[in-house]
């Protein structure tokens, strides 16, 4: 038999490739996010980077690309909702998040001006309710749990990156005079936002890397990017992330193994003095920051500490007039005058070379717990206490592979509400965080992020 081939295409006669119809990307790409709603999660983490330019920070409500990037993920639990198809949510989870509602509500029902408290009231719900219910939703396998982390991992290298040069070139937010603070692109006015970014990244290139088998390529460069991201994170000079990330990586790092944890804490400690203390790396900066953290009186007193002990003062305060339900959200700026002491400054200094000098007013009591008493009285302290008290229970007991990367996002959350509150441009991640540990500490009927 002849084999019969068939007849070369002759140059310039070949068939011109299809051309794809314009809405086939966005198709796709909205494809892909119904398949697998943690893509809109990572994108969420990643947004936060996006510069938003200086803004006014006494204004009621800001409105970040994160935050729509929420929104979005929030509405594709509402087309759930409105397809018959509940959220795979335990009746834990519900019942938690309903008492912070029910809280929330009753403050802005009871508060001194309702209207004002109005756009509080939508905001924390949107932060420890629905986010945390989308979230906790969209994260089914250990392959969403990795997309999530990855992006906390990805965003902390970018404002690291730019940290980190910002320091060494002298273009950062001022510090005792000098244009050193690293602040990525948050600017001056959310100096705490690089910092906190930063933190949730080592964080979780540290589960991340302990998740990889030993010796491989990812573990070793999770690893190194923990690494690097300390040094960002000391020359932002921020001493609640310090503080936090210390506390939070010790406690991944027992529930990962306790043995590795005493042996990589001698390491890291080793490393710390050889970058600081032997290479300089912003030393005299940072053991001066960590020497003022208890200055509130004499001659070395430091007026942001005294400040923010005065700021709780103010809270309790506020709470003693209003035990039950509070003074209402977004009370505290109203309030304050009124109950402050005599000694407590009018705002915090910011600068840099965008804003120049600012004077920025002190409009939180810079705790969270404090924060919820004094605005949502004792109503509000024993529903956000539950919430809080459950996750971190449920995150302690749950063994597995996943289990020390929601426990030390949610300790360092935990830790930093002792000295501050939700705020800024970053507060979105506070609400993928306690998505990712309740979807660990509060399992519906499916196995999440296994």
């Amino acid at each position: 038999m002849a084999l019969t081939l068939a007849p070369r295409p002759t140059l310039g006669t070949s068939r011109p490739p299809t051309a794809l119809p314009p809405t086939a990307l966005p198709r796709a790409a909205v494809t892909a996010v119904l398949r697998r709603p943690s893509l809109l999660v990572a994108l969420t983490v990643l947004l936060v980077c996006v510069p938003t330019g200086e803004k006014n920070v006494t204004a009621a409500v800001h409105i970040t690309p994160a935050d729509l990037a929420s929104l979005a993920l929030v509405g594709l639990l509402g087309v759930d909702l409105l397809r018959g198809r509940p959220p795979a949510l335990s009746r834990s989870a519900c019942l938690l998040l309903s008492g912070v509602v029910v809280a929330a509500a009753a403050a802005t029902i009871t508060s001194i001006d309702p209207a004002a408290s109005l756009t509080g009231f939508i905001r924390l719900v949107q932060i420890f309710v629905l986010v945390p219910a989308a979230v906790l939703t969209a994260l089914r396998d250990r392959t969403d749990l990795r997309l999530v982390l990855g992006a906390f991992v990805l965003a902390a290298l970018i404002e690291g990156g730019l940290g980190a040069e910002q320091y060494l070139t002298g273009t950062g937010a001022s510090y005792t005079g000098e244009p050193i603070r690293a602040v990525g692109t948050f600017g001056a006015l959310d100096i705490m936002a690089m910092s906190g970014v930063v933190s949730f990244g080592l964080l979780a290139a540290l589960a991340l890397g302990l998740m990889e088998r030993q010796g491989s390529w990812w573990r070793r460069g999770l690893l190194a990017a923990a690494a690097f991201l300390v040094f960002p994170l000391a020359v932002s000079f921020s001493r609640g992330s310090w503080i936090a990330t210390a506390v939070a990586a010790a406690v991944l790092l027992l529930k990962a193994d306790a043995r590795l944890a005493l042996r990589w804490a001698g390491l890291g400690l080793a490393a710390a003095i050889v970058l600081v203390g032997g290479l300089g790396a912003g030393g005299g900066g940072v053991t001066e920051r960590l020497s003022s953290i208890g200055s509130v009186s004499g001659g070395n007193e430091d007026h942001s500490v005294s400040d923010r002990y005065d700021l709780w003062a103010t809270a309790r305060a506020i709470w003693a007039d209003h035990p039950a339900t509070g003074a209402g959200p977004k009370s505290f700026p109203q309030l304050r005058d009124s109950h402050a002491p005599l000694r407590l400054s009018s705002g915090s200094d910011a600068a840099d070379s965008t804003i120049g000098f600012e004077r920025e007013p002190l409009l939180s009591p810079h705790n969270m717990y404090f924060l919820v008493l004094c605005e949502q009285g004792l109503v509000g302290i024993v529903a956000y206490g539950g919430l809080f008290l459950a996750l971190l229970l449920g995150c302690l007991r749950r063994p597995g592979p996943a289990g020390p990367a929601a426990l030390g996002l949610l300790c360092w959350v935990l830790v930093d509400f002792l000295y501050a509150d939700i705020g800024g441009t970053t507060t979105v991640l506070t609400s993928v965080i306690l998505g990712v540990a309740a979807c660990w500490a509060l399992p519906a009927e499916r196995e999440p992020a296994a």
